[in-house]
């Protein structure tokens, strides 16, 4: 069973937005914060926190719970006292972090979820540490689910846009997903199903599915009314992710998708595995499996 992420994990943006709100304008939070989070040391016990904040074990106790409960920092045990230990994410975003809890005024122009940015903005780039996010780029020649497609040439492979559902029905069939998956305006997914194999193993797999009404090259603008599709994507609880349109994506798409796989992962603490199925490879998978696609 695949565990949920919270909207508040769902992409770099909200989380730090979440943390920023979590800390607040509280004096005693933000130095445990600080505490926690300064030098290499991944885990502190409530009293080398006191004894760096000068507050009292009552107080950092008070405080840590704050951030523990809202998923900044991890209590752990450690030789019988309560420790927290750090995010992996906050860690690698703390400077952003102190800097909007010092100055609150930054944070209105920070966009979120509920701050969107204008449709067709960029997200923006992430970094952390690669060490610590492990994330995989795949394409339907890979998938053992989709095996036959690799006998299916690229050239002269005539694409023939096909409606939303009709194919989402036919990649079930591939898949042999019975489930029932209706449209509706705030979904994340368009197919969630754990039964698409990859390496030999079944892997839990969200797919967003784009119709012939889309037209033109793929941008993140043509994707949710507020350009937000691919990071609502990467909130479900799977491992891999698949955009399909029937035209060209643009570059601006896969990198909004590997960087919601790199949060993905650092969230999840597991490998994500993403990719895309332009128009060319919808119409060899069509190619390849033309009974499934048949009404």
């Amino acid at each position: 069973m695949i565990s949920n992420v919270t909207d508040a994990r769902s992409n770099p943006n909200d989380q730090i937005d979440h943390a920023v709100r979590t800390i607040g304008r509280s004096k005693d939070r933000t130095k445990v914060f600080d505490a926690i989070y300064r030098g290499k040391q991944k885990i502190k016990t409530v009293g080398e926190i006191a004894k760096k904040t000068g507050l009292n074990r009552i107080r950092v106790l008070q405080e840590a719970k704050k951030l523990a409960s809202n998923g900044i920092v991890h209590q752990k045990k450690i030789d019988g006292e309560t420790g927290y230990e750090k995010d992996n994410f906050y860690a690698a975003q703390k400077a952003k972090i102190q800097s909007f809890v010092k100055n609150p005024l930054k944070l209105k122009s920070f966009p979120t979820k509920t701050r969107p940015q204008p449709l067709g903005s960029r997200m923006e780039t992430f970094h952390a540490p690669a060490r610590l996010m492990k994330i995989s780029q795949i394409t339907i020649d890979d998938i053992d689910s989709f095996a036959k497609v690799k006998k299916i040439a690229f050239e002269n492979i005539a694409e023939i846009p096909m409606g939303e559902t009709k194919f989402k029905n036919g990649v079930m069939k591939i898949l042999g997903e019975r489930g029932i998956f209706k449209d509706w305006g705030g979904e994340k997914n368009d197919l969630c199903t754990t039964r698409l194999r990859y390496q030999g193993k079944r892997r839990s797999t969200a797919f967003a599915f784009k119709g012939k009404g889309k037209t033109g090259k793929l941008t993140p603008a043509k994707m949710g009314k507020n350009g937000d599709q691919i990071q609502r994507l990467f909130q479900s609880p799977a491992e891999v992710f698949l955009l399909q349109y029937w035209s060209q994506i643009d570059d601006s798409v896969l990198e909004q998708m590997q960087n919601c796989a790199k949060v993905k992962s650092l969230a999840d603490g597991r490998t994500v595995f993403y990719g895309i199925i332009d128009g060319q490879d919808s119409s060899r998978l069509i190619q390849a499996y033309p009974k499934k696609f048949r009404v």
